[in-house]
């Protein structure tokens, strides 16, 4: 056991709170709305720091921790291709303002609104199920590291009989997860994960400065310079043998990130929780913030693990730790357990139990988000649109509460017997590009063009699926395959957007009321105003800066768009430069180096940036429940529009 009583009482409290918070929304989720989408109360930090949280969970973090060791600063280089990207999708609100507007509370009910019911039925099905594979190996992955972290044995005798801690382990953190959505839904994933999200602010703050004032930059130098050739883990341009994270794993990723943007649904409900479609956009620009803070600790705590098994100086700690590796017989564990493991030598007393603690808040965000989105996405997208006569609420929401619970059963029973073969980072991209691979495509097609078919988005969907699922079976049966998970989700994409946009071209030329989708013009919802990019009267408001923007949106927006802008600028400067001048690795390190000390300062100031703008949101959250009549048809049904209606020439 590696935990002392102070590490168990810190673990201990957080749980305290979270049940306080959780326990304090169960008087408002009166109504389907409530469960579903909090009523559409969300405030723009307390929907970035909870949606945030609610994406990195112990899964996450184990994917980078296996990344970052392997590759170190060089997975911070590449992916700064994103910024053109982020600035594009911040300003213009990319997917989630118009899928705001829709008012759907579900994807594949936006789905219904624009293509039809069947399409609506078939992508939800696809959605659940994809989803569900994707989430089965959750529970497996938590459960190890926090038996690697704790020291946990692995079985224990109660009550005379022989228990496995690996299963039981998985029911106490599931049961967790499962009394918070129980309770308040919605409400309560979002109530929780943001007060896990700043408590795991803190906590990774810390913990990075402690590391950095542990292991020396000296130290950390001699390991990262010691690299093979082609295998660099400062110098992004020498990355020549790498395997699996190279050059093109990045570039992919800034394509998959435009063409995914909230296609996934694993948290789906924070995309309709906002008050409104301006406060969801502004979400969006806030949300990368969160992301810059966590990338710190997923990169320096993966190299000051390799700088204890690797440097002379730590020979004694790391035989202790590759002693408990060599006891795991697969090389896939083998890498997913070497963090916690060295982790659980690294911290002392009170920080592996904020560590540990801070793990479990990553742990429960994830599993009680994803719970509530594949269990409601069976429930309002698959049993609801066969309904003739709409549930009672009562009724209604107790069905999504067995729902979850039967995505809960099937998880824990696919971890038990889940045999992994590759990197978690490969594997979830190939099982969710089995729905997004295709719905990318009828999302984008569906909010932005007026001419993409139903039949475009059935062909678009089955392409996808069925490209992926080709991979999934190759990648799980020839893991040495020439393609990589994400090399194959790539091409899932480009087949899916070309059947789309072909079957579109060839179909009968039908122009899609997009006003009446998006609750525009005529059928503008009070108190709901919402911009349109045909009626921006100035270069500013066409750039995305509509009239909804205060002056306080502005400020955000300058500051939080500059980031990338800067990053982008630096990124063309030295990408051009490193082309025509060989850098040496010691200067590479000289600038990460200045690069680590710069982001933790940035990320202290960003904790108590969106800790203040989420308590002010907490109490707005609050106020408008208590205030707020629950309207039983807002349950997620699509009335029926008259087919001459909806297809009419605009």
């Amino acid at each position: 056991m590696n935990m002392g009583p102070l590490d168990w009482g810190i673990v201990a409290a957080l749980v305290a709170v979270l049940i306080w918070g959780a326990a304090s929304t169960r008087r408002y989720t009166r109504s389907v709305s409530a469960f579903l989408a909090a009523e559409r109360c969300g405030g723009r930090y307390l929907i970035a720091v909870a949606d945030n949280m609610a994406q990195v969970g112990v899964i996450s973090l184990v994917w980078f921790f296996e990344q970052n060791y392997q590759v170190g600063y060089t997975s911070i280089w590449w992916p700064l291709m994103e910024g053109p990207a982020m600035i594009v999708m911040a300003l213009a609100g990319w997917v989630i303002y118009r899928f705001r507007q829709t008012r759907a509370l579900t994807l594949a009910q936006f789905f219904e609104m624009r293509y039809s019911r069947n399409f609506r039925v078939f992508a939800g099905l696809v959605a659940y199920v994809a989803g569900i594979i994707n989430f089965s190996i959750f529970p497996s992955i938590g459960a190890r590291f926090f038996m690697a972290l704790c020291g946990l044995p692995d079985s224990f005798v109660l009550a005379g009989f022989e228990v496995g801690t690996y299963p039981l382990l998985m029911v106490l953190l599931l049961g967790i997860s499962l009394a918070f959505l129980f309770v308040g839904g919605q409400i309560a994933v979002m109530v929780t994960d943001f007060l896990q999200g700043i408590f795991c602010n803190i906590a990774f703050i810390i913990i990075v400065a402690f590391l950095l004032a542990t292991y020396s930059w000296d130290q950390i130098s001699d390991v990262l310079l010691a690299a093979p050739a082609g295998q660099s883990m400062v110098d992004p341009f020498d990355l020549g043998k790498e395997k699996h994270f190279d050059f093109w794993y990045y570039v992919i990723g800034v394509i998959i990130l435009f063409y995914c943007a909230k296609g996934w649904q694993g948290t789906q409900g924070y995309n309709c929780s906002a008050k409104n479609a301006h406060e969801a956009k502004m979400a969006g620009i806030l949300i990368p913030w969160r992301h810059r803070v966590l990338m710190l600790v997923v990169l320096v705590l993966p190299i000051c693990v390799c700088t204890l098994m690797h440097h002379p100086d730590y020979a004694d700690q790391a035989a202790v730790v590759q002693e408990s590796l060599n006891a795991v017989d697969s090389e896939t564990l083998q890498n997913q357990l070497r963090t916690p493991l060295a982790m659980s030598v690294m911290l002392p007393a009170g920080l592996l139990g904020l560590a540990c603690a801070a793990m479990l808040g990553a742990f429960i965000s994830t599993h009680d988000t994803y719970l509530h989105s594949w269990g409601t996405i069976l429930v309002q997208d698959v049993i609801l649109p066969f309904r003739k006569k709409p549930f009672a609420p009562r009724q209604h929401l107790w069905l999504l509460r067995l729902s979850i619970l039967a995505v809960a059963v099937f998880i824990f029973c696919v971890s038990l017997v889940f045999r992994h073969t590759q990197y978690i980072a490969m594997f979830c991209a190939l099982t969710a590009s089995v729905f997004v691979g295709g719905a990318g495509a009828a999302i984008v097609g569906g909010l932005y063009w007026s001419r993409g078919t139903t039949s475009a988005a059935w062909a678009a969907m089955i392409t996808g699926m069925a490209t992926s699922l080709g991979g999934i079976i190759i990648k799980q049966n020839l893991p040495d395959f020439f393609l990589t998970g994400q090399e194959m989700s790539f091409v899932a994409i480009v087949l899916a957007v070309s059947v789309y946009v072909l079957v579109s071209l060839l179909g009968a030329g039908c122009v899609h009321n997009m006003d009446r989708l998006l609750h525009r013009g005529k059928y503008a919802i009070e108190g709901e105003a919402t911009a349109s990019w045909k009626d921006a009267r100035t270069l500013w408001e066409k750039l995305g800066f509509s009239r909804d923007f205060t002056g306080g949106d502005r400020l955000i927006a300058y500051v939080t768009l500059g980031w990338p802008l800067v990053w982008t600028i630096i990124f063309i400067a030295v990408t051009a430069y490193s082309l025509m001048v060989d850098v040496p690795a010691e200067s590479w390190l000289a600038y990460w180096h200045g690069w680590t000390w710069f982001i933790l300062v940035c990320a202290i100031v960003v904790t108590a940036w969106f800790t203040i703008g989420g308590i002010f949101d907490i109490r707005y959250l609050f106020r408008q429940l208590r205030s707020r009549a629950a309207d039983p048809s807002d349950d997620g049904r699509v009335k029926t529009v008259d087919s001459a209606e909806k297809d009419e020439l605009q």
